[in-house]
């Protein structure tokens, strides 16, 4: 996860804090849950998640197993001690464990199993789409995520990433490399949700 198509180390800037996205960055895991949490929070937010739940556990990375074992209770006092990793953090608490114990089922523990053998975008989607708390948007994101800032890139992701997936586009966490990104897709956010308050209020004229 760690090693771009050029066979670098990727650098990202998500979470707009240098550890927690230096865990984003080599743990497949710690991505994942902080896509899970990519919801009725600032972007920012949601992707300092994964750091401050490793930091919790005791320990410098996230593992599925473990997560999947833990205590739901005890599970739920990590997400709700202050600061809190979520708006709505018991209700987190508990679909990250449940995201972890379908990845124990089905892929014992390993996210990169998700994407290592997959041979086009429409599978990968297919697989991201079946994970607890993603629907069809989170899977294509994180699609679109993988390959733009992982290098991860069978046939078709762009096109099974819909609209997530152009290049050059500012439509989502996809897209952040930076400061500047943060501010283009969160500008490109509000846009779309004063349009959609617009279509509504049409709607009912």
């Amino acid at each position: 996860m760690t090693k771009s198509k050029k066979d670098g180390v990727v650098t990202l800037r998500i979470a707009q804090e240098p550890e927690a996205d230096g865990l984003l960055a080599r743990s497949p895991l710690a991505a994942l849950v902080g896509m899970l949490l990519d919801q009725q929070v600032p972007m920012e937010w949601a992707f300092t998640g994964p750091y401050t739940l490793a930091r919790r556990m005791g320990g410098d990375d996230l593992d599925a197993h473990e997560i999947a074992a833990y205590d739901p209770e005890a599970f739920v006092e990590l997400f709700t001690a202050k600061p809190a990793l979520h708006r709505y953090p018991g209700s987190m608490a508990k679909r990250v464990q449940q995201l972890c114990q379908y990845l124990v089922a089905e892929y014992d523990g390993d996210a990169s199993a998700l994407w290592r053998d997959a041979a086009t975008g429409t599978e990968l989607l297919k697989r991201l789409n079946a994970l607890p708390g993603f629907g069809t948007q989170k899977a294509q994101i994180f699609l679109a995520l993988l390959g733009k800032q992982f290098g991860v890139r069978p046939t078709n992701w762009r096109e099974a990433a819909g609209p997530y997936g152009e290049e050059g586009s500012h439509r989502s966490v996809a897209d952040i490399t930076g400061p500047e990104s943060l501010a283009e897709v969160r500008a490109f956010k509000q846009q779309a949700k004063q349009a959609a308050r617009a279509a509504k209020r049409a709607a009912g004229a």
